[in-house]
């Protein structure tokens, strides 16, 4: 199962900058639950690290600009997709679901559950 996270960010070195700076400054404004939930400041999370790379599933993370200039499409950012075999997305947690997300092991155990039924 392809399963694409999408982060409310785009793409570069300044955008970088720009996102680490806001998430020092002002976590609670903060646009991307999925970013905050899954790095720190500087760095992704050791636990989501280890979740990521022990995961049977083929995850792909990609920021809003690469999604939309790949698939030609848009969505509700932050959003995790599982593409099916036609390219069609379904939505597996939409924008509002991870912005409810306290942290990092409720979207595990969400993606566990999403994993076990399919």
């Amino acid at each position: 199962m392809k399963i694409i996270f999408v982060y409310n960010a785009d793409s570069g070195f300044v955008n970088a900058l720009l996102d680490i700076g806001h998430k020092a400054i002002s976590p609670d404004t903060y646009q991307c639950s999925l970013c905050s939930i899954t790095h720190g400041v500087l760095k992704e999370r050791d636990e989501w690290k280890q979740f990521r790379e022990s995961s049977d599933n083929e995850l792909v993370f990609l920021h809003r600009d690469e999604f939309e200039k790949k698939y030609k499409i848009k969505k509700n950012y932050p959003v995790v997709l599982i593409q099916q075999a036609s390219g069609h997305f379904d939505e597996l947690i939409d924008r509002d679901s991870l912005n409810e997300m306290k942290d990092m092991n409720a979207l595990i155990e969400k993606l566990k559950l999403i994993s076990k039924d399919t």
